[in-house]
């Protein structure tokens, strides 16, 4: 028999490699020190690939130059809670990724941003030039509780700033506490692996093992659901009272990963299990993180995550672990209301009188291109006015805060300068569209995304224009590959990447965030796609009643004509 954190797993079920990696050396350290020391090394032992992920990096290849040989690169991930940085900050993950990266910036669903393309040669520059600029990549992947998310946009309340607060404060409390980040990154010294520091380490929160797979953790403040907090393993959903934040509805055991003719796989949206004050909310977040480490499965990575053991286990056996855990007892959940999962672009203005500006970021890509140097013109931005925040929305765009007014044309000026505008600043699809990077970095990826959906979402604008449907939103989105990364199972329409140039369908999401898509269709080719999606939103146009939003008219018409495909 196996002895793990929750108990016993019997031997007919063995551990997988990752969790014996963790037994062997739980400090996370690896071997990393000293592959980074050796430059006769231009990449990382397998092993070390999996340890890597806890301190922020994937270790990848530019998949277009495989035919010409593997050329190992890493994507360097930060812990960016609530997704704020100063302009300071800013400036340096914009140096960073020009001296040791391909000189763009990519914003992620989880309101991180991601160096792309980074030698190895390079990487410990880079990484103690986040710390530097006090930012780090801690457990921004791997086997623990990642990014912490808020809802960025400043509020017309104290609230806002109160569920930003409580984030930073359930960020620092699931931090794992190796110091073999500090270790290799700052002091580029390897751990002895046979040191008893090593081999008796035992992390106080994640245990000698961590989790079994990834912990996502979000704040949302309603009605806007900007976070698609039931998409989380954990989400705190505020509750608010003249102004303030006094508590939380606790949404546990959400999650978008699946696997392609893998039934026992599935995207699930969290339970709403009760009602925490504002004050428990780290020790609620610790249980619901040690009942992950206690019960997921730890011999299946596939099933690994929170929601299978919420699903199978059921909502009032993990109601009851929590209050266990925590000593809290939770009561009814409040009401709450939901509208969009999208963000509002342009000029506004915050409950303490600055304005903020909301820009439109194509598929989350900060770059300079032609007639549009995005990249350039936030540079002057924090440049120029260092009392300007910088904030990351979970659909990929940027918010540009605490703008004095008296600043607000010179920067309108300022982006006009760079081809950056501030009102119509994208088609109504791209604005609410979102993708994962896939090809050619991720090494998951079967099929295109960022690359192709800008192109796709042109097309289809123009389909809708001709039917009718000018000006009508639809959320879109699209991954190159079935783990749901842009969050694909949500949308009014999704694209799930299945092998190159083909893709499954998925329809009848919603705007607020609350109900999951269905497979429409299983494998489409990218150059039929426009020619399966026609006759449907034709119909749609038609058939449309007042207001109707495509995904609610998918569900109240499309699944009842088609009940099989809905199956």
């Amino acid at each position: 028999m196996s002895t793990v954190a929750g108990g016993v797993v019997p031997d007919a079920k063995p551990l997988t490699k990752n969790e014996q990696l963790k037994i062997a050396i739980p400090t996370l350290a690896g071997t990393i020190a000293a592959t980074l020391a050796d430059p006769a090394l231009d990449a990382f032992s397998a092993d070390d690939e999996q340890f890597l992920k806890f301190h922020g990096i994937y270790q990848q290849d530019d998949r277009d130059r495989r035919k010409q040989g593997k050329v190992h690169i890493m994507m360097i991930r930060g812990r960016i809670p609530g997704g704020v940085l100063s302009a300071a900050q800013w400036c340096a993950f914009d140096d960073l990724s020009a001296k040791h990266g391909n000189n763009t910036l990519r914003i992620t669903t989880r309101q991180s941003i991601q160096f792309h393309g980074v030698a190895k040669s390079g990487l410990g520059a880079l990484m103690k030039g986040l710390n530097q600029a006090l930012v780090d990549t801690l457990a921004a992947c791997g086997d623990v509780n990642r990014n912490v998310m808020a809802a960025p946009t400043p509020a017309n309340s104290r609230a806002r700033e109160q569920l930003y607060e409580d984030a930073v404060r359930v960020s620092g409390a699931l931090l794992p506490q190796t110091r073999a980040y500090h270790s290799i990154w700052l002091d580029g010294v390897q751990l002895d692996l046979d040191a008893a520091e090593n081999k008796g380490f035992v992390d106080p929160l994640y245990g000698r093992q961590y989790l079994p797979r990834k912990f996502k953790t979000a704040f949302v403040l309603p009605p806007v659901n900007d976070m698609d907090v039931l998409t989380n393993c954990l989400g705190f959903i505020a509750v608010v009272e003249q102004g303030q934040v006094v508590g939380y509805n606790l949404a546990v055991g959400g999650g978008m990963g699946r696997g392609h003719g893998n039934n026992a796989t599935y995207p699930r949206l969290a339970s709403v299990l009760g009602f925490v004050p504002r004050e428990k909310v780290v020790e609620v977040s610790k249980a619901v993180l040690t009942v992950h480490r206690d019960f997921g499965d730890r011999t299946d990575r596939k099933h690994a995550r929170l929601k299978y053991v919420v699903q199978e286990r059921g909502a009032e056996f993990v109601r009851a672990e929590i209050e266990q855990r925590s000593g809290v007892t939770l009561s009814p959940a409040r009401e709450f209301v939901f509208t969009t999962t999208g963000d509002t672009y342009g000029w506004a203005r915050a409950v303490d009188g600055s304005a903020y500006l909301t820009l439109f970021v194509s598929m989350g890509r900060i770059k300079d291109s032609e007639g549009h140097q995005l990249k350039t013109a936030l540079r002057r931005i924090a440049e120029r006015f260092p009392q300007v925040e910088f904030r990351l929305s979970a659909n990929q765009n940027i918010i540009l805060a605490q703008i004095r007014e008296s600043d607000r044309s010179a920067i309108e000026a300022l982006l006009s300068e760079h081809g950056v505008r501030t009102r119509d600043q994208a088609g109504v699809l791209h604005s609410a569209a979102i993708a994962c990077p896939a090809l050619p970095t991720c090494g998951l990826s079967l099929s295109e995304s960022e690359r192709y959906l800008p192109s796709l979402l042109t097309q289809i604008e123009g389909l809708c224009q001709e039917i009718g449907l000018k000006q009508q939103e639809i959320v879109i989105r699209m991954t190159g590959c079935p783990n749901g990364c842009a969050r694909p199972y949500m949308a009014e329409i999704g694209f799930v990447g299945k092998a190159p140039g083909r893709y499954q369908i998925w329809l009848g999401g919603n705007a607020p965030g609350t109900r999951l898509t269905r497979v429409w269709k299983e494998t489409v080719k990218d150059a039929d796609i426009l020619n399966e999606l026609r006759p449907v939103l034709t119909r749609y146009a038609a058939e449309r009643t007042p207001g109707e939003r495509f995904g609610d008219w998918v569900e109240r018409v499309l699944w009842k004509d088609l009940p099989a495909a809905a199956d």
